[in-house]
């Protein structure tokens, strides 16, 4: 499942790079549940949590099957 979640990351990485962030895969859960740290200009960026759920969440539970939710996790 990780393989496939870094592969879905990867196909949206595009975009948050284009406004200067990125994210990154710190862990996946047996329940389902996917860790991501935002980094660059996404880690504090006043839309942060719209990205996290309506671009990676949404893309990571389209492309993976048995994801259930996606959380950041901050330093």
């Amino acid at each position: 499942m990780r393989e496939k979640i870094e592969e879905a990351l990867e196909s949206i990485r595009f975009y948050l790079k284009m406004d200067g962030g990125d994210v990154e895969l710190v862990d996946v859960g047996e329940d389902g549940v996917v860790k991501v740290k935002l980094l660059d200009a996404c880690g504090g960026c006043e839309f942060a949590a719209i990205t996290l759920q309506k671009t990676i969440e949404e893309t990571l539970k389209d492309k993976v099957a048995g994801v259930s939710k996606v959380v950041a996790v901050v330093d």
